[in-house]
């Protein structure tokens, strides 16, 4: 099967079932690496994993690790610009799952990115960024501890797809023309609007198969997490895109409350079905006018379509959902862009789920996990229906590699939600435990040490800070 790999010969495989894992107690997992600190943080990682199911298992689970290449080191073996090979490729799909460290983006020739490739690849449609805080972690926000979200980012489509042509390109100019001269004026709604001649062109497609689909996965993720913690915030910016972050906002609802309409609410609905708990004989048009304080000023077409909204809610969801049942249902609400990256910071403890599309995620995630310590604390998933793949969401930092100095938090923490997505939370909890506790202990790298106050002399290096997070399993 493979040219240049050699896989265990011990171990079975982890299979899919309508996208579920159906995982073995004996694992093949495949690794990458990882360019730059790859080096450092791999072994720390791998060696904090195994302890834990050791320790969780007694021996009756183990891991039986693969090595595979991609980035640098896989030209290395493979040859120039062989960023990912092929035999890479067929191991994770045959195994299903991997765990990486971080990738370089290729300079001079290959892949536009190793990370984006792999996502698109194995459709990874699902970008999951859980970000919690570890007290004694150093933190630029005054209560960290109060944000505990897992951001949920479309993988596939919006900027990922990436179609754009440059300026004063001969396709550039050609669409231009169209747009300005035919397209543009055949839709009312844009009117006057033309595009400048000297501009580059892009298109960001937003599907309605790839919104719903890693809202799905949102949903199911809130299933399992406790009631004050079940709610799903879908982000856009709706109120200026319509047909693109706009659908995504009105497709993510739809789902809620199809597919998943016993155990779901709107926030809408929420405060329809409260109404009428508050005041059983409040009149259709009272409670539309609680809903829209703006009520009064609309035209009377849009009043109409309020209280209709009213009566379909207390017609059809009342008996399943009124009378305080909604209150042990899961929440979905939705945020514009903008105002949410200022809410999970005056309001963090209101959220709990961010469920988003591509550039949304991107800025979210790493903004939630600046308010909990940094990308050196932030892990990462790519899931999708038959394939999954954890990794850091740093960058590979070369100045720092060998030196077994930097913080592996980001790939020992993408660990913790492998054995999590496998099933195997013991094993996860331990880690969990072990890390918590060797930060309140200011048991740290020297990322974390100089934050302190006072800052910790010396910090531990790489591989001590995995034997510290081991030594408080």
């Amino acid at each position: 099967m493979y040219e240049k790999l050699t896989a265990p010969s011990t171990g079975s495989k982890i299979t899919f079932s309508q996208g579920k894992p159906i995982v073995p107690d004996n694992p093949i997992i495949p690794y990458i690496q990882g360019d730059g600190t790859g080096v450092d943080i791999w072994p720390a990682t791998e060696k904090v994993i195994n302890a834990a199911v050791l320790k969780a298992y007694g021996g009756v689970r183990q891991i039986y690790w693969f090595k595979i290449y991609a980035g640098d080191e896989a030209c290395d073996v493979y040859g120039t610009y062989q960023y990912l090979p092929e035999d890479t490729l067929t191991a994770i799909r045959e195994y299903g799952m991997a765990i990486k460290g971080p990738l370089t983006t290729p300079i001079g020739g290959g892949i536009r990115s190793l990370n984006v490739a792999l996502r698109q690849i194995f459709d990874l449609y699902a970008c999951v960024r859980p970000c919690r805080y570890y007290p004694g972690t150093p933190s630029p926000h005054k209560t960290p501890e109060k944000l505990d979200v897992i951001v949920y980012r479309e993988n596939t489509e919006d900027i990922y797809l990436g179609i754009e042509w440059p300026k004063d390109s001969e396709i550039a100019q050609k669409l231009i023309h169209l747009l300005n001269t035919e397209l543009i004026p055949a839709t009312p709604e844009h009117k006057n609007k033309q595009i400048p001649l000297d501009s580059g062109i892009g298109i960001k497609p937003i599907s309605k198969k790839g919104s719903q689909r890693l809202v799905r996965r949102a949903i199911e993720r809130a299933l399992l997490l406790p009631k004050d913690k079940q709610q799903v915030t879908l982000v856009h910016k709706g109120n200026i895109m319509k047909y693109t972050e706009g659908a995504f906002r009105d497709w993510g609802y739809e789902l809620a409350t199809s597919e998943f309409r016993s155990v779901c609410v709107t926030e809408r609905e929420s405060w329809i079905l409260g109404n009428r708990e508050k005041q059983p004989d409040l009149s259709i048009e009272e409670n539309a006018r609680l809903i829209d304080p703006g009520y009064d000023s609309l035209t009377t077409e849009k009043q109409a379509k309020i209280c209709a909204e009213v009566t379909e809610v207390l017609d059809t969801i009342w008996e399943t959902h009124g009378n305080g049942q909604w209150k042990e249902k899961i929440m979905v609400n939705d945020r514009i862009a903008d105002s949410i990256f200022q809410q999970i910071q005056t309001r963090p403890d209101e959220y709990s789920i961010l469920a988003t599309m591509n550039l949304n995620g991107d800025y979210l995630s790493d903004a939630a996990a600046a308010i909990v310590g940094g990308l050196g604390m932030g892990p990462g998933a790519n899931i999708g229906d038959s394939c999954a793949i954890f990794e850091a969401t740093h960058g590979t930092a070369p100045k720092h590699a060998g030196l077994d100095r930097i913080n592996p938090g980001s790939v020992i923490l993408s660990g913790v939600m492998m054995l999590e997505y496998m099933g195997w939370p013991e094993a996860a909890d331990l880690i969990k435990k072990g890390l918590g506790a060797a930060i309140a202990n200011r048991q740290v790298t020297y990322d974390l040490a100089r934050l302190m106050e006072p800052p910790v002399e010396p910090p531990l290096k790489c591989s001590q800070f995995a034997s510290a997070i081991i030594e408080n399993f």
